[in-house]
């Protein structure tokens, strides 16, 4: 490895600028594919040796396996066009860890335009990368707390609206079935009047958690549409499976017997449901659907409530 007097007519000075810094200085000789320097901060960092960096192969080696395919090719293309460019990647220690870095490339041409050398800097972005992660884990998570309702915990309105979006294009492909379940507590207003807020909020938390209990399918949802009303869909259902799915609803709520002296069905807490199923075309909207469905909750619940309506769209 050549002296750093290669890099700078002012050796000297410029030798005491660039390894005082954080940063790693390098230099690969692009016809040899030797290192012309290195920095000696590289063994404090690493714990590889000045020494040991001889060619672009100990480099390579020294790339995080999961990482070194991509950053190879990607540095030597890129150097082969004559680009400058940059690469985050892991780079192995001599104790069997890793440190993030970030490579910044410049590529050096001589008068007839052909590489000649790549200069660059090696920097630490370790710290950086674990707060990249924290934020990441903290969005991942804030997006998961805007998908669930805060009282119940099952999904909410804002995921429901996304998920039937995407099962809605799914089946529009397909040519399978969707199928609608929406369901509303009978008579809550009474039920909050008779037994408080409190007891309102812990008779939703348990219709919601028996609810969870009757989907079947691995893509099912379950959510709470607002209020004491709830949702369900059904991808790939007909309508003889939704029907089935509606009943055991029924049978799950009935066997919470959660008790409400106002309502006549047997004094106890009881849901009224709309179903619809549908084969997803271009001349329907999810929008429709939706309405299509919520007319047979409605129909259920002006025919006395503690029933099913069922409507194939």
């Amino acid at each position: 490895m050549s002296d750093l007097s290669d890099l700078s007519n002012d050796s000297a000075v410029y030798k005491t600028l660039l390894e005082s810094t954080k940063a790693i200085p390098w230099k690969i000789d692009w016809a040899t594919m030797q290192f012309a320097y290195i920095g000696p901060q590289i063994e404090p960092l690493l714990g590889w040796s000045r020494q040991s960096w001889v060619s672009a192969n100990d480099w390579a080696e020294r790339i995080h396996p999961e990482d070194r395919e991509y950053v190879v090719n990607f540095c030597i293309s890129q150097s082969k066009a004559g680009v400058d460019h940059e690469a985050d990647y892991r780079a192995l220690t001599k104790q069997n860890g890793y440190v993030w870095i970030r490579d910044v490339v410049h590529v050096v041409r001589n008068a007839q335009g052909e590489v000649e050398s790549l200069i660059g800097f090696m920097f630490d972005i370790s710290e950086r990368k674990k707060t990249e992660e924290k934020l990441l884990a903290l969005q991942k998570e804030l997006e998961a707390l805007s998908f669930k309702d805060g009282l119940t915990g099952i999904a909410n309105r804002r995921r429901f609206d996304y998920t039937l979006e995407l099962e809605w294009q799914s089946a529009l492909s397909s040519g399978k079935p969707l199928s609608l379940i929406m369901l509303d507590v009978d008579l809550f207003k009474q039920f909050n009047d008779l037994y408080g807020h409190t007891a309102g909020d812990k008779c939703l938390i348990d219709v919601a958690q028996s609810l969870n209990l009757a989907l079947v399918g691995q893509r099912d949802l379950v959510a709470r549409y607002g209020g004491e009303e709830f949702v369900l869909l059904l991808p790939e259902t007909d309508a003889a499976g939704a029907h089935i799915v509606a009943q055991r609803c029924q049978r799950l709520i009935d066997k919470l017997a959660i008790e409400h002296r106002q309502n006549p069905h047997g004094e106890r807490i009881t849901v009224s449901i709309g179903v619809g199923t549908v084969t997803p075309s271009a001349d329907l909207t999810p929008t429709r659907f939706i309405e299509a469905v919520d007319k047979q909750l409605y129909a259920a619940k002006q025919g006395g409530r503690n029933r099913i309506e069922a409507l194939l769209v």
